[in-house]
């Protein structure tokens, strides 16, 4: 129940934390959309401006046009006389002459000039009539050709187009207000409207936050998935596991309570063979009792009590040698204990955390020959065990995966042994399991550390995670 609502809690702390970060992540886009929304309408304000005082500049504070008006008025009146070839020529005259008066005069609206020639900078713009119902100019408009492509258009397709640049810069003036310019002084001045709207940056950025958590909330989902996957894995290989090693645990036991029986059964034994059947009968019993306490403990809040380390780990390190390979291999096990260890411990449990130890130490040695040892010490308020054998070594790769439920590298193995003992170590025992160092073909060292205990310090208990 408690880990269960660890994991509650750690699953809405981490809803949470990505409701701030999504929050975050639009107030600050938002708050960039509305900068450069600013920035755009600047850019409009300014080319309107430009376009009134370019026109009034062209129209009238042309110094030369009332001579270019004399000019034509000649050419018009040597049109009637003139061949077809001059007639020809008095047309590129007046060409150019209307040309000519439409150019500003040089100096303060060179600039207006430029940013009228340059247009608005990629923000969709369109400038209607004083009735809003003609498009006169427009720029950037999304699905709208341009206007010099009108020339190579039918009427109908041009009047297609001019329909839906109104028809866009209908919308556009849902979002933002059109800007009125005037073109001329006083009574005779004209009036026009340009319409705009965001530029493609500008929408780009106000959906990409959406778009950015949206991808976000697919790799959560996916990692959830993922991690579902392997929690669930795990969860099978664990239950498997558990009912392999209860299995193994008991298996051994009861074949020898089953060939002792056998051979009770048959009578042939002597009184003092029977003594000794009766005392392996109740060792197998005894050892029984420990399997079952061992699961028992494994599931609940264990007792731990100030305990001798030297005594347990002789007492299991007996237990594994009567099973040590007699012929085809010759492998030592040595004990260098001190015998002034002591801490709070659930015998039971630590007794299965060193045989697991000790067994996986016993298949690592492949050789003919090999050695385990275990120290003890005290080291810093702490009783240290270390469990070293001359076996194969762990790769550097799967250092991170031999505690892991399931990883095992025998073919017939279950990867619990170490899952179950760095459970017991550091959950049970307040304590730490690692692997200290391993070589290939040279060994490995496991280390066992939990608090030590004074003589009359009192009994401390474990909390169970």
């Amino acid at each position: 129940m408690k880990a269960y609502r660890y994991s509650v809690k750690l699953k809405l702390g981490l809803i949470v934390f990505a409701g701030l970060i999504a929050i975050a992540s639009l107030a600050y886009t938002n708050q960039l959309v509305e900068r450069l929304r600013e920035r755009e309408q600047f850019i409009i304000q300014l080319w309107a401006s430009a376009q009134e005082h370019l026109a009034s500049a062209s129209q009238y504070q042309n110094p030369y046009i009332l001579t270019f008006r004399e000019i034509e008025e000649l050419l018009e009146a040597q049109a009637p006389a003139a061949g077809s070839n001059a007639r020809q020529r008095l047309n590129e005259f007046k060409e150019a002459l209307a040309w000519a008066r439409s150019m500003p005069p040089p100096g303060d609206v060179t600039l207006a000039f430029e940013i009228v020639q340059q247009g608005q900078f990629g923000i969709p713009a369109v400038i209607t009539d004083s009735a809003r119902t003609e498009p006169l100019v427009w720029h950037s408009v999304p699905g709208v050709p341009p206007r010099d492509s009108l020339r190579n258009m039918s009427p109908e397709e041009a009047q297609r187009v001019l329909d839906r640049v109104l028809e866009r810069a209908r919308a556009m003036a849902q979002n933002y207000e059109p800007i009125s310019i005037e073109l001329g002084p006083g009574e005779n001045k004209l009036e026009q409207f340009i319409f705009y709207d965001d530029s493609r940056l500008v929408r780009e950025l106000t959906t990409f936050p959406y778009i950015q958590l949206l991808f976000v909330a697919l790799f959560i989902l996916v990692g959830y998935l993922g991690f579902s996957y392997v929690r669930r894995s795990e969860q099978s290989s664990l239950w498997v596991g558990m009912a392999k090693e209860a299995a193994h645990q008991l298996g051994t036991p009861i074949s020898s309570l089953m060939g002792w029986t056998e051979l009770l059964k048959s009578g042939e034994l002597e009184p003092e063979q029977q003594k000794a059947a009766v005392r392996e009968i109740e060792d197998d019993i005894e050892r029984l009792k420990r399997v079952a306490s061992r699961f028992s403990d494994i599931g609940s809040l264990p007792k731990l009590e100030v305990t001798e380390i030297a005594p347990v780990v002789h007492a299991t390190a007996d237990y594994i040698r009567r099973r040590l390979p007699q012929q085809a291999r010759h492998v030592e096990l040595e004990l260098d204990v001190n015998d002034d260890l002591r801490a709070p411990i659930n015998v039971e449990l630590f007794e299965w955390v060193i045989e697991n130890l000790l067994k996986n130490a016993l298949d690592a040695i492949e050789s003919a020959e090999g050695n385990i040892h275990i120290r003890g010490r005290l080291e810093d308020g702490r009783v240290v065990l270390d469990v070293s054998d001359t076996g194969k070594g762990i790769d550097r790769s799967n250092w991170k995966n031999i505690f892991r439920p399931g990883y095992s590298t025998k073919k017939r193995g279950w990867g619990l042994g170490l899952s179950l003992a760095k459970r017991i170590v550091e959950d049970y025992h307040g304590g730490s399991l690692t692997l200290e160092q391993s070589r290939i073909g040279q060994g490995t060292t496991f280390r066992i550390a939990v608090p030590a205990a004074e003589v009359d310090e009192p009994v401390p208990h474990a909390q169970a995670g």
